[in-house]
């Protein structure tokens, strides 16, 4: 044998060979983890050796995907911070060690597999002298080695994303393990599901062995519940330390003292009894796994964040989140996701414009004292540009302080300079601080006049003015972690998932009282603006046999309305990626009094005072104040110079 330049030995034919017809280990994955896995403080909260004590529910998950177990694929629907992806890494450290095969590691996208790949795998390798010895890092010349393909003696492990048709079908493969599915593009390169292309890929190993993971997202299209709906159905019991009465953990038997949700307890079912946080160590210790449908061959594991050992998220850590997004749909929907591990049920309340316009308020001459940020979003169209105006309070309240329309040739230069003018304006405020500016603005260039529309967000970068594409699908990001550059104007160009936007605007739109998420809109909206918000409506299709769910429009309707605050809410996540805290910015204003004259106490209540006007006022207003405090910060000072 010899011995490579980074350390790592590369076997002889002959010993591969002996590697290969040894038999299969006696030796379990968490038997294997207990011995062998080293958290790295890279990816970990508690780096050091791994204990499947501390997680016991893991160690039946990990056990089924041994080869002495007869199972052959394993469904996992979980909440958040249990370690459910721990698990599948140490199976792949296992893997590597002990039983060598070709494998897949599926992310949902090529980035996040890159990124697992720089941040988890990596750890996985490098911080166990079992497998340090067996895999080459990636900057060694052995182009076997690289970020997304491992090669170890006896096999091969693959990283690659659901969004890539030619990563899914590069190989065969024996193990698969595929994470957040419930992420996956619903159709990849027009070839299908990409769970079912990837399962193509182990169809020739007899002794295959399959993990899906992830947590859930809306009932019926939650690609995990299927799966978990197919399989035995196990759920995790444990005992109540008073009776020793065995129960599953659920959140009605959460209580919650009055007004303080960091002392949330659980409740016995069977005996009333007050466990604490720190007793579920004892309750996880002497926990089982029940299977509900001992008819399936999958073994199918379900637990919510419930279930976190003590030390990682308490009861009164999920308790206070729940207390804050009770009152959002958009926010609660991602709690009952994550920390229940439970699919989203939407509202089958039908959405129309009219009564949408029965809700409708007077805004005063300046802008309501809740309004913490504004955005813009501007859809662009062969003989015109349509944007609105839009502020941003606490919790995402809205407020729709404008909707302009722009006739003219967007060809020409004339509607730009008009679009720049209006963005350039500058509002006051209600409470004693600077006029507010529009701090950000997303401009469609997925329409007419795309190379106009580049031109015009290329020289505006500096005031946040970006180039936005829109993309539908399930999956997709509001905003994307980085612009791409691949177009003809060569702009930072974000693609944002318009689908994502829609389901917040219109669970925020059913919101019937003001507060988080509430949208308020001014008196003189007509009828048509609030027709074409809600000109889009959600159906199902199928394709292949797997649901889909896409937004549709009736032929002839309009819907400007409705893509313009997309937009609008695109440019605030977009800024929300820059850093920028809307509730920390609330609460930074509060502070500040109202000016002379206006008594309204609160950022809900509108101001019985004239409605705004097309142009805002030019007189002078109240005395200024000093900056916001996130445009002075280090990692966002570039805007206070630019403000």
């Amino acid at each position: 044998m010899t011995q490579a330049t980074s350390g790592a030995t590369k076997p002889s034919y002959t010993s591969a060979f002996l590697l290969g017809i040894r038999p299969r280990p006696l030796l379990s994955v968490s038997d294997w983890a207990d011995q062998n896995r080293i958290l790295s403080s890279k990816s970990s909260g508690s780096p050091g050796p791994w204990r499947t004590s501390r997680t016991p529910y893991l160690k039946e998950i990990m056990d089924c995907l041994s080869p002495s177990s007869p199972i052959e694929r394993v469904v996992f629907m979980k909440g958040g911070q249990i370690g459910g992806t721990e698990a599948g890494l140490n199976w792949i450290g296992y893997s590597i060690h002990q039983a060598p095969v070709p494998f897949m590691l599926v992310q949902p996208t090529v980035e996040t597999a890159k990124r697992v790949s720089r941040q988890r795998i990596s750890g996985l390798v490098e911080c166990s002298p079992a497998l340090k010895s067996l895999v080459q890092p990636s900057r060694s010349r052995d182009s076997g080695n690289t970020l997304l393909s491992k090669e170890f003696p006896g096999g091969v492990l693959v990283i690659t994303g659901a969004s890539s048709a030619v990563g899914l079908r590069s190989m065969p493969v024996c193990n698969l393990f595929m994470d957040e599915i419930d992420g996956y593009e619903a159709d990849v390169g027009g070839e299908g599901d990409p769970v079912d292309l990837a399962l193509q890929r182990t169809t020739n190993f007899p002794n295959r062995k399959i993990l899906l993971v992830s947590t859930p997202t809306i009932k019926g299209f939650s690609r995990i519940e299927a799966a978990y709906q197919e399989s035995d159905r196990r759920r995790y019991w444990v005992p109540c330390p008073a009776c020793e009465a065995m129960q599953v953990l659920m959140w009605a038997q959460i209580k919650i003292p009055e007004g303080q949700p960091h002392l949330a307890f659980y409740q016995c079912e069977h005996c009333a009894a007050a466990i604490q946080d720190y007793q579920k160590s004892w309750m996880l210790e002497r926990g089982r796994w029940i299977a509900e449908n001992l008819a399936s061959p999958i073994a199918g594991f379900h637990l919510s964040s419930l279930y976190s050992p003590h030390g990682w998220a308490s009861w009164g850590d999920i308790a206070v989140q729940h207390v804050q997004v009770c009152r959002d749909p958009v926010r609660l929907k991602v709690w009952i996701n994550t920390k229940l591990g439970e699919v989203w049920e939407e509202s089958a309340e039908k959405l129309d414009g009219e009564g949408l316009m029965q809700r409708r308020e007077l805004f005063g001459p300046f802008l309501p004292a809740g309004v913490v940020v504004l955005t813009a979003g501007v859809d662009v169209h062969p003989d015109r540009l349509e944007a609105e105006i839009v502020g941003w309070g606490r919790d995402e309240e809205s407020w729709s302080i404008k909707h302009v329309v722009i006739y003219g040739d967007p060809s020409g230069p004339a509607i730009w300079q008009d679009l720049d003018r209006l963005l350039a304006t500058t509002f006051p405020h209600a409470r004693q601080i600077d006029d507010l500016p529009i701090f950000a603005a997303a401009i469609d260039t997925g329409g007419a006049n795309t190379m106009s529309a580049y031109d015009f967000c290329r020289e505006r970068q500096d005031r946040r003015i970006w180039g936005i594409k829109g993309i539908g699908g399930m999956g997709k990001p509001l905003w994307p972690q980085r612009a791409s550059r691949h177009n003809k104007g060569r702009i930072p160009l974000f693609v944002i998932g318009v689908d994502a936007a829609k389901e917040s605007l219109y669970a925020r739109l059913r919101i019937a009282a003001p507060g988080p998420g509430y949208c308020h809109f001014p008196k003189e909206r007509d009828a048509e603006w609030f027709r074409q918000l809600t000109a889009e409506k959600i159906r199902t299709r199928y394709i292949r046999g797997r649901p889909i769910r896409e937004w549709h429009k009736k032929d002839g309707d309009r819907n400007e309305a409705l893509d313009c605050r997309v937009y609008a809410l695109a440019a605030l996540h977009g800024l929300m990626n820059m850093g920028f805290r809307l509730n920390a910015e609330a609460e930074w204003q509060e502070k500040y009094p109202l000016k002379e004259g206006l008594a309204a106490v609160s950022p809900s209540p509108p101001v019985d005072t004239p409605a705004l006007a097309s142009t805002p006022p030019s007189e002078p207003v109240a005395p200024k104040v000093q900056k916001p405090q996130w445009l002075s910060g280090r990692r966002t000072g570039w805007l206070e110079r630019n403000r």
